[in-house]
C-alpha cells in the first residue's frame, strides 16, 4: 500500500491483531469533527490510521488531537526511498469528508497526492472502500461529477447519504453521519472485484 513519511524516519507502530482502517480526510469545514469518526471506529475495534490530503492538512482539522488519538503521524506525502511504512496494510479504507475535488479525481484514476494514490491502489488491492460525501447542491450538479460517482460505485465502493453542509431555514446545520461509513464497511455485500 502507498503510504508516506514527512521528511524524518519513524517507526512502525507495533503490529495489533485489530483491523485496520485508513481514514482519508479532504479539505471540507466538517473535517474539523473527524475526531468523531475516529473515536467511533476503535469503539469498533479499529486500528486507524489518517491520511489527510494536502489541503486538508492546512488547518480543516486538529492534527495534534488525531495524531494524539491515534497513535500515529498523519499521512500526506509520499515516504521517503528507504523509509518504512508508517502504517499496515488497510482492512478497509473511509473517506471523509470526500469532496467534489477528490472524487472527481478518483474517478478518473489521477494519483497526484498520497491520498488519490492510496484509493486508487486500494481499489486494486480488493480493500472495502465507504465515503461520505460533502458537495454542495452548485457542484454536485456537474456531470462530471455525476459520471463519477457512477463510475465509483461501478467499482463497488460504497457511499452514504450526500451531505451539503447548508444551514437548514430553521437555522440548524445538519450532522454529518461520521458513523454512517463504519455501518457501510459492515452491513454492504462484498466488494466487486477489479478484473472480475
Amino acid at each position: 500500500m502507498t503510504d508516506t513519511a514527512p521528511g524524518t524516519r519513524q517507526s512502525p507502530a507495533p503490529a495489533s491483531d485489530r483491523p485496520f482502517l485508513y481514514v482519508v480526510v479532504c479539505a471540507a469545514g466538517i473535517a474539523v469533527e473527524v475526531d468523531r469518526l475516529i473515536a467511533a471506529a476503535q469503539r469498533r475495534g479499529w486500528e486507524v490510521g489518517v491520511i489527510a490530503t494536502p489541503v486538508a492538512m492546512g488547518g480543516f482539522f486538529d492534527t495534534a488531537a488525531v495524531e494524539a488519538r491515534t497513535g500515529r503521524p498523519i499521512r500526506s506525502a509520499w515516504r521517503s526511498p528507504g523509509d518504512p511504512r508508517p502504517f499496515p496494510p488497510p482492512d478497509a479504507v473511509v473517506v471523509a469528508p470526500a469532496t467534489f475535488n477528490t472524487l472527481n479525481k478518483w474517478a478518473a484514476g489521477t494519483a497526484d497526492t498520497l491520498a488519490l494514490g492510496t484509493l486508487c491502489e486500494a481499489y486494486g488491492l480488493g480493500v472495502p472502500i465507504a465515503v461520505l460525501p460533502c458537495v454542495s447542491e452548485a457542484l454536485a450538479a456537474h456531470p462530471a461529477y455525476r459520471a463519477g460517482l457512477e463510475r465509483l460505485r461501478g467499482m463497488g465502493v460504497r457511499f452514504g447519504d450526500p451531505y451539503d453542509g447548508e444551514v437548514r431555514s430553521d437555522g440548524v446545520r445538519p450532522e454529518f453521519g461520521w458513523e454512517r461509513a463504519l455501518d457501510l464497511l459492515a452491513t454492504e455485500g462484498p466488494r466487486v472485484q477489479p478484473n472480475g
